[in-house]
């Protein structure tokens, strides 16, 4: 699959979800700075892409030597797990959660937000998760397009849309359940962290069936302008209280 056609994919995949949102939720979205935020991700991705060196020291896995009905399965759960753990770790780690924030800073979550990401999270990913998986398993063109093709469920998990798989939704990602995950209700948060599967959740006890549709975003207020994408995590700084000027003294 050419990068082009990728993206081809990935444009329909996101209109047609839009459409729907627009048809059975319409209302005010953050459309605009969630496209930003995806053309500076794509910017520094295609840079990285260029620079990054390819592992080559081996993995614990060969998939190479396995049909492809035992491959993929094994290839999507070991970069879905680690997924899962990267996220967790973006909501524990201050450093994390500063680049993080950004994403759940969208004041009403819908298939665009999935675009909705710091432009240096993609770095780290490179150096931590991404560069773990290529030493847990090997990779083949078929097994890196068909994982490719499988991200873009990402979109539709995302979506405002009011779906959700009730008693299965410990299955399969579905938008009530990642919702509930955005929440800005206190008793929702650090819970449904998973990406494709819940059932990272419900090993690590993170798991919440769906109840509701919660409001979204941040207290702390969203992004107003392509600057404030660009340097989203400083904000998270700790502020310099002002100087106290001083008292002159009485003569």
């Amino acid at each position: 699959m050419s990068t082009i056609l990728f993206f081809a994919a990935t444009g329909l995949v996101m209109l047609g979800l839009t459409l729907l949102e627009r048809r059975f939720n319409p209302g005010r979205t953050d459309w605009w700075r969630n496209l930003q935020a995806w053309a500076l991700q794509m910017g520094v991705g295609m840079l990285a892409m260029r620079v990054w060196p390819d592992w080559h020291g081996g993995a614990l896995i060969d998939l190479r030597t396995m049909p492809l009905w035992l491959a993929l399965p094994i290839f999507v759960l070991v970069r879905d797990f680690l997924e899962f753990l990267y996220h967790y770790a973006s909501h524990r780690i201050p450093a994390l959660w500063a680049m993080h924030s950004l994403h759940h800073s969208d004041p009403e979550m819908t298939a665009l937000t999935t675009n909705r990401h710091f432009w240096g999270d993609q770095l780290v990913k490179a150096v931590t998760i991404w560069s773990a998986a290529s030493m847990i398993t090997t990779s083949t063109y078929t097994l890196m397009v068909s994982y490719a093709v499988m991200s873009l469920y990402n979109y539709f998990i995302h979506a405002n849309l009011r779906i959700d798989f009730g008693r299965w939704s410990w299955v399969l990602n579905a938008p009530a359940y990642h919702r509930r995950h955005h929440s800005r209700l206190p008793e929702h948060y650090d819970t449904n962290f998973a990406a494709l599967f819940p059932i990272w959740d419900v090993l690590f006890r993170t798991y919440r069936r769906p109840d509701g549709w919660p409001p979204c975003g941040l207290d702390e207020g969203a992004p107003q302008s392509l600057g404030d994408l660009v340097r989203w995590p400083l904000r998270w700084l700790p502020q310099r209280a002002p100087a106290t000027p001083a008292v002159p003294s009485e003569a």
